[in-house]
């Protein structure tokens, strides 16, 4: 059963997961255990892996595992999301490049067949990569927002809120994307800053030739559904125009000039064109002063026949037409260049426009009340805190919710018609030419649209355990305990959520409706440059081809360690590399360990040896203080907290100082020998299960290893029991003496990279301790102390003056002066120190300039403050070291 040299992934991957699924261990067990719940946010079904996955799934695997471990029953519910624009906008692609087919030409219920077959080809990708990363979850509990449970639960939330008065159909300025067709939420557009033109046009003034008044836009098309202009009352420019009408070029319209206080003065030429049909804030305005909305533009961005001369014309090539037709005629007075935001559609990437349109909407404020109050309340917390503010924020100012999509692929809206347009709501289909349950007329046709996206996922934490239905994986696993997921959906999706708890929830009391506890918002993995990852910049980093390089453990260690809570990380492909190295440390570790017990028969994982030995005592204390600590850091959501404390014990405690220490022991048939093997396995057992959520294929494998050694049977360590510190205390005796000895170690070692001294040079050192312990414990410990730090001997005493020929190193009171021998070349070695504490000297001053820098202290985040005091001081005490040792030579 000997271990190979190195761990290979690709072998072992594998062959782990299918153990791990076939043990049933992703499936909660019956009982009174306890539950964890935790709700996979859904990825797209057309989507792929990315590293903002990873992390997320990363993070609630190592929480899901962890919980599973301490026997509470848990479940992490998966799925995927059916994504209406981007799955139809793919397979309508698909279509026209394998066949020129369009969408239009198939009619609906040939089209929306395609993609059911595409997402049943092609749908389970992203779940599959999932398993790659080593995500354990309940997989015989996959969801998918259309499954017909879904459709039954997103049609029953509609006809509640239809049957509250909480959903209505109305004309209303919406978001439209002109390539997809559709409605698109506030929240589903991104603003980008882009390079533009100011045009400023000439409006004549009816009934006084030669006069003009001024306005400005940046989209001159749009001027062809302008129905006023605004001015402010006191304005002395316009005064006598108050009231008065212009003429509107080309179209030959009549639009009056009004007053509004809102408009300011000294803003451009203080009057503001009005185009209701084509502007949120002209929208607005023209309801005050009840003006026509005028709609230039058809659902495919082409100017209408309202456009005059322009009909037909793109938006693009109307503007050009536009601006030429306005130069022509001198009522272009000039255009400038600015800089400003654009609305683009998430999804097309194309402008957004302004477009007055039936809907469907949302009441919203009567919902977002009790989400509001399950934060001031306590029922839900946001990690990191400060996330608390953007849901509030959201939510006291939230406008209805605009929920109908003109596509085919998605939750049709269950809204039927007779023939006089009267619409009804109902939980089940309206056959065409059944009775209208109102007014008893024919049932003339359903509704076309499809809901939003969101208005099936908003559903998810309960929709997924089976309601409507009171079933029994409801009342087990609702509400759950901890969501994971990016601040960009906190407004799109985690509000929704909440609100949909406490709405539709109703048969629980108001404290359980709640959908979760925790809502851990994670870092933004950035490139190395700190901009976002996206296919238009080609700037990201595969997680598969790490794991690929690297192993999934690795991937994941690396971004839980990189990322800390609430801070973003900038990310390069060779950072993967810490979480190989760190994995390959406790590899060759454990492979040294377990050799070491190969012979050995007795020992019992679970147990701790007698011991006697200050580095027995001292482990397994250093282990129940990592266990306490990497306890309440997983309880409270600080997996980077966690795994810190995890990296600090098995490379330092563990590897470095533990394993050298116990070498000479390791072999031995007397009874300190056996205690060492002893301790030896219990520390790596601990350690094994306490690493294992962060990186379970590589401590399953060892973990069978270990039992195979021993001659012992287990259970998969993903199914074993959490350590519990049984046996152990923390030893403050122990680790005291032991920092001594470390100390110690520490400054031969410090002096032998100062001093350019071969770090296995055997040499002799005069150790100056005035304090009895110190003493004490350096003379009882001198053998580990003399191994470690390669000395030959070391006289131990309570005050001597600095001997010739010496370097010192100063730890605490003690001293240690180290005979640098009769070869030593002083002059030069005190050249070299007087060089090198140069150049430590103007790091100092480089901080200090920092440090003195008003601006950088405003600027910088306060833990990079920190981070460039804390260098000082290093620097500081390097730079006092390097004098004193260059002063006596």
């Amino acid at each position: 059963m000997e271990l190979p040299i190195r761990f290979d992934p690709k072998e072992h991957e594998p062959k782990v997961y299918a153990a791990w699924r076939a043990s049933g261990g992703f499936t909660p067990t019956a009982g009174t255990a306890k539950t964890f719940t935790v709700m996979i946010p859904p990825p797209n079904v057309t989507g792929v892996l990315h590293m903002g996955h990873a992390l997320n799934n990363s993070i609630q695997d190592i929480v899901v595992r962890t919980r599973r471990m301490r026997g509470e029953a848990t479940l992490w519910l998966p799925g995927t999301d059916h994504a209406g624009i981007a799955t139809q906008a793919v397979v309508e692609k698909k279509l026209l490049k394998d066949g020129n087919k369009k969408r239009a030409d198939m009619g609906r219920e040939a089209f929306v067949e395609q993609v059911w077959k595409w997402k049943e080809e092609h749908g389970s990708k992203i779940l599959d990569q999932l398993e790659r990363l080593g995500s354990s979850c309940d997989w015989t509990r996959t969801r998918f927002t259309l499954d017909p449970s879904m459709s039954l639960a997103v049609r029953e939330s509609f006809v509640r809120l239809w049957e509250k008065g909480l959903v209505y159909r109305g004309a209303r300025l919406v978001n439209w994307d002109c390539v997809l067709e559709t409605a698109v939420s506030d929240d589903e557009i991104e603003m980008v800053e882009r390079k533009d033109k100011l045009y400023f046009l000439r409006y004549p003034v009816r009934g006084q030739v030669g006069r003009m008044v001024t306005v400005a836009t940046t989209r001159p098309e749009t001027m062809l559904g302008d129905t006023g202009v605004a001015v402010h009352p006191a304005d002395a420019r316009y005064a006598d125009l108050i009231g008065k009408e212009l003429e509107l070029p080309f179209v030959g319209r009549a639009i009056p000039i009004v007053a509004d206080e809102t408009v300011e003065m000294g803003f451009g030429t203080g009057a503001v064109k009005i185009t209701p049909g084509h502007d949120p804030a002209d929208y607005e305005r023209g309801a005050r002063f009840r003006l026509p909305i005028v709609n230039v533009l058809t659902k495919n961005g082409r100017l209408n026949e309202h456009a005059g001369p322009f009909a037909n014309l793109t938006r693009e090539k109307g503007r050009e037409a536009v601006v030429a037709g306005l130069e022509q005629a001198g009522l272009l007075e000039k255009i400038e260049d600015i800089v400003h935001n654009v609305p683009l559609s998430d999804r097309s990437k194309s402008v957004i426009e302004p477009l007055v349109s039936e809907q469907w909407f949302v009441k919203m404020e009567p919902l977002a009340r009790p989400a509001i109050a399950a934060v001031e309340n306590g029922s839900l917390r946001f990690v990191p805190e400060r996330w608390t503010k953007v849901y509030l924020d959201w939510l006291t100012n939230v406008r209805d919710w605009c929920i109908s999509r003109q596509l085919w692929w998605g939750h049709r809206i269950p809204v039927w018609y007779d023939e006089d347009g009267v619409p009804v709501a109902s939980r089940t289909d309206l056959a065409i030419g059944s009775r209208h349950p109102i007014t008893n007329k024919p049932i003339q046709r359903q509704d076309e649209d499809v809901l939003d996206t969101w208005a099936s996922s908003w559903l998810w934490p309960f929709a997924t355990l089976g309601w409507p239905e009171q079933t029994p994986d409801l009342a087990r696993f609702y509400p759950t305990q901890f969501l994971s997921t990016a601040r960009d959906i906190i407004y799109l999706w985690v509000a929704r959520m909440v609100m949909a708890g406490y709405e539709f929830m109703d048969h629980l009391p108001m404290a359980q409706r709640v959908p979760f506890a925790v809502v851990n918002v994670h870092a933004t993995v950035l490139d190395a440059q700190g901009r976002r990852m996206s296919k238009s910049l080609g700037n990201g980093i595969d997680p598969l081809e790490m794991i690929d390089k690297y192993g999934a453990d690795a991937v994941r260690y690396s971004l839980i360690l990189l990322t800390r809570e609430g801070q973003d990380v900038k990310l390069a492909p060779e950072r993967f590399e810490q979480g190989w190295r760190f994995g390959n440390k406790i590899w060759n570790a454990a492979r040294f360990v377990l050799q070491s017990m190969s012979q050995d028969q007795g020992l019992r994982l679970g147990q701790s040896a007698d011991a006697q030995t200050l580095e027995d005592r001292w482990i397994l204390s250093r282990l129940e203080r990592t266990r306490l600590a990497v306890d309440a850091a997983l309880t409270d959501y600080r997996l980077n907290d966690a795994a810190n404390a995890l990296y600090g014990f098995v490379w330092n405690d563990f590897c470095d100082w533990y394993v050298e220490l116990v070498k000479p022991r390791m072999q031995a048939a007397d009874a300190s020998g056996r205690a060492a093997r002893q301790t030896l396995a219990r520390a790596l057992a601990d350690m094994l299960a306490l690493l294992h959520p962060f990186m379970p294929y590589l401590t399953e494998v060892l973990w069978a290893h270990l039992h195979a050694v021993l001659g012992t049977k287990s259970a998969l360590l993903m199914n074993s029991t959490w350590p519990t510190g049984a046996g152990l205390a923390v030893d403050e005796a122990a680790e005291g003496d032991m920092a001594i000895v470390q100390d110690l170690v520490g400054s031969i070692r410090s002096v032998r990279a100062l001093t350019m001294v071969g770090e296995k040079k055997p040499l002799k050192a005069l150790i100056v301790a005035p304090r009895e312990r110190e003493r004490r414990v350096l003379t009882e410990h001198a053998a580990s102390a003399k191994a470690l730090s390669f000395l030959e001997s070391y006289e131990l005493v309570e005050r001597a003056a600095r001997p010739p020929q010496t370097a010192v190193a100063v730890v605490g009171a003690i001293e240690a002066f180290v005979y640098l021998g009769a070869d030593l070349d002083a002059a030069a070695l005190k050249q070299t120190l007087a060089k090198r504490a140069e150049k430590l000297r103007a790091g100092v001053a480089a901080i200090d300039a920092k440090l003195s820098n008003e601006g950088f202290l405003q600027r910088a985040a306060a833990e990079v403050v920190e981070g460039e005091r804390a260098r000082r001081l290093e620097l500081a005490r390097e730079m006092e070291l390097l004098e004193r040792n260059a002063a006596g030579l």
